[in-house]
C-alpha cells in the first residue's frame, strides 16, 4: 500500500497489485465480519444444553467424529474466514483455560454480534458499543460473584463435586450413566489432587479406551494401564508385590557407533564371538536380578534370546512401552527410569502391589494393570464403549468433567445453570444501564439482551417455546428475587435449579462473559479488511 499525491495536493492510496485484492471498508467490513461470526455461532447454537444435538464431522481422511464439544466441533471444522477464525480461537482459549463452556461461549459472542448489527444500523459509533460492551461485561462479573454460592466439600464428601460434573455430562452423550462416570472424574481429581495448594496436575490423569464391553464397565484404577502384554506368552500373568526395573536400555549386545566389520573365518571365532553375546545377556539379566526386581519394563526391545533368557531366569518383561507411559509407572510405583544396566540398585526399584495381565473378550487385545502402587497419584481412566466414536467422545466428555472438578478445588464457589446465571446478570445489566447518560447505554442494554440468547437456545433446543418460556422465568426471577430460576429443560416440572442440582463453576460462567466481549471488541474496531482476491 502507498501513499500519493494528484496535481491538486489530494491524497490518494495506491494498493499494489490491486487487480489481485478485494477490499471492504467501513460498515460494509463491519457488517461482513459481523456475519462471518454469527454464521459460526449458528451451528453451535443447536448443540447448547442437555438436549443439543451432536455434529457428525468427517476429516479429509475419512474419519468420522461425533461430538456436541464446542472446541471439537470448531477444530475439526475447516474455517477459512479469518473472523469465523477467531471464534475457533475463542472457544479454544475457553477450552484450554476452563475446560468447559465452550459452545455457551460462541453462542453468547454471536448474539453479541448480533446485538451490535443492530445498533450499527441506527448509526452509533462501533467504538461507543465497545466501551458500553465494557462496562456491561464488568457488571455482569460483579453481580456473578454476587450471586454465587460457595461450597464445602472434602475427600469424604465428595457428593456435590459429582452433582457439578454432572450438569456438565448431562448435555453429553453418555448423560445415560452420567452419575458413575461423574463419580470416577471426582474420584480420579481428587487422587491426584494437592488439596492443601488447591492445584490438580490433569497429566496424572491417564485416560484410556478400549472398544468393546459397555460404557457401564468403564473403571477407574488406582494406577497405571499398559495397552502391552508380556514379552513372553508363558511368563507369569500375575505377579504380587511386585518390585519393578525401568528401564530405557535395550537388553542387545552394544554397538559399536562406528562403521565395524567382523571377519570370522573359523567356528571356533563365531562360537567365541557367539558365547561373548550370550555373556552379555547373562549379565545383564544377572544385574536385574541381583538389584532384587521381579519384572523389568523396558522402553525397547529384545532379542530373542534375551526373550529366552528372561524366561528361563523367571523375569517377566514387558517390552516397547512409551516414554510417557515410563514416567506414568515411574511416579506411581515410586521408581527411578534406569538408562544403564550397571545403575540399577535396589533403592531404584518402583513397587506395586499388584501387576496383573488382562485379555478381554474374544480378542488377543491384553493389557497390563499396575496396581495398588506405592504412591497413588497417577490414576487412570479406563473406557470401554461399543465404537470408536463413542470412546473418543467419551474421553472428551470426561475431559470436561475432570476440568470442572479440578476448577471447583481451585475456586469452590458455583452458580446455578440452566440459564439461571445469564438471566439474573441480565436484570442486572438492565437496571444498571438506567444510570448511564449517553449512547453508551443502548449498548449495555444491548448486552442484557443478548445474554438472552443462551436460555432462549437452552428453551429451543428442549422443543419448549423460547419465547414464552424465557419471559416467564425472568419475570418469576424478578418477582421472587431468587437468581436460581432457570429453563427447565429435563422437563422436571420446577424452574428452580437448587432443586434440580444443576450447578456450573463461577470461574467457568465469569470466564465465558470476558471472553466472548473481548473478541466482539476486537472484531467492532475492524473497519478495513483487505484479502487477497481468488484466483
Amino acid at each position: 500500500m502507498a501513499l500519493a499525491f494528484d496535481e491538486y495536493g489530494r491524497p490518494y492510496i495506491i494498493l499494489r497489485e490491486q487487480e489481485q485484492k478485494t477490499r471492504l471498508r467501513g460498515l460494509d467490513a463491519q457488517k461482513a465480519n459481523i456475519a462471518a461470526g454469527k454464521a459460526v455461532a449458528r451451528i453451535l447454537r443447536t448443540s447448547l444444553g442437555p438436549k443439543g444435538m451432536d455434529k457428525m464431522l468427517q476429516s479429509p481422511d475419512g474419519d468420522v467424529i461425533i461430538t456436541n464439544d464446542g472446541a471439537t466441533i470448531l477444530e475439526q471444522m475447516d474455517v477459512d474466514n479469518q473472523i469465523a477464525k477467531l471464534m475457533v480461537e475463542l472457544s479454544r482459549s475457553q477450552d484450554y483455560e476452563i475446560g468447559d463452556g465452550t459452545t455457551g461461549v460462541v453462542v453468547l459472542a454471536g448474539a453479541l454480534l448480533e446485538q451490535a448489527e443492530k445498533l450499527l444500523e441506527r448509526g452509533i459509533h462501533p467504538i461507543r458499543i465497545a466501551e458500553g460492551y465494557e462496562v456491561a461485561s464488568r457488571i455482569s462479573f460483579e453481580h456473578l460473584e454476587h450471586i454465587a454460592h460457595k461450597f464445602e466439600f472434602s475427600a469424604e464428601n465428595i457428593e456435590p463435586l459429582i452433582q457439578t460434573c454432572m450438569t456438565t455430562l448431562s448435555s453429553k452423550i453418555v448423560n445415560r450413566c452420567k452419575h458413575s462416570l461423574a463419580e470416577i472424574a471426582v474420584k480420579a481429581v481428587l487422587a491426584v489432587a494437592d488439596l492443601e495448594r488447591r492445584d490438580v496436575n490433569l497429566d496424572l490423569i491417564k485416560v484410556e479406551g478400549k472398544v468393546g464391553g459397555r460404557l457401564e464397565d468403564t473403571e477407574l484404577i488406582y494406577g497405571i494401564v499398559v495397552d502391552k502384554d508380556m514379552s513372553h506368552p508363558q511368563m507369569p500373568k500375575r505377579i504380587e508385590d511386585a518390585k519393578i526395573a525401568i528401564l530405557t536400555c535395550p537388553f542387545e549386545p552394544p554397538k559399536p557407533k562406528t562403521k565395524h566389520k567382523v571377519d570370522i573365518d573359523t567356528v571356533e571365532k563365531f562360537q567365541k564371538l557367539r558365547q561373548q553375546e550370550q555373556q552379555y545377556f547373562d549379565d545383564m539379566v544377572q544385574k536385574c536380578k541381583d538389584a532384587g526386581a521381579t519384572l523389568v519394563i523396558c522402553q525397547w526391545g529384545f532379542d530373542d534370546e534375551a526373550n529366552h533368557l528372561l524366561m528361563h531366569r523367571n523375569l517377566p518383561a514387558v517390552r516397547w512401552v512409551g516414554g510417557v507411559e515410563l514416567e506414568l509407572i515411574a511416579i506411581a510405583t515410586g521408581g527411578r527410569i534406569v538408562p544403564r544396566f550397571q545403575e540399577l540398585t535396589p533403592e531404584k526399584l518402583g513397587s506395586a502391589g499388584l501387576v496383573q495381565e488382562k485379555s478381554f473378550g474374544t480378542t488377543k487385545d491384553r493389557m497390563i494393570y499396575i496396581e495398588h502402587c506405592a504412591n497413588s497419584r497417577a490414576v487412570t481412566i479406563f473406557i470401554r464403549g461399543g465404537n470408536k466414536m463413542m470412546i473418543e467422545e467419551t474421553k472428551r466428555s470426561l475431559h470436561d468433567a475432570l476440568c470442572v472438578a479440578r476448577n471447583l478445588i481451585r475456586n469452590k464457589s458455583i452458580v446455578y445453570g440452566g440459564g439461571s446465571a445469564e438471566i439474573a446478570c441480565s436484570i442486572a445489566v438492565d437496571a444498571a444501564a438506567d444510570k448511564h447518560p449517553g449512547v453508551e447505554q443502548y449498548a449495555i442494554r444491548a448486552f442484557g439482551e443478548a445474554l438472552d440468547a443462551i436460555p432462549m437456545a437452552l428453551a429451543e433446543n428442549s422443543g419448549l417455546q423460547p419465547i414464552e418460556t424465557l419471559s416467564a422465568v425472568k419475570a418469576e426471577q424478578i418477582k421472587e428475587k431468587n437468581s436460581c430460576c432457570g429453563i427447565d429443560c429435563n422437563d422436571v416440572g420446577t424452574n428452580d435449579m437448587r432443586e434440580q442440582n444443576v450447578f456450573e463453576t463461577l470461574i467457568g460462567k465469569q470466564q465465558q462473559i470476558l471472553l466472548a466481549t473481548q473478541v466482539v471488541k476486537m472484531i467492532l474496531k475492524i473497519d478495513d479488511v483487505i484479502t487477497p482476491s481468488e484466483y
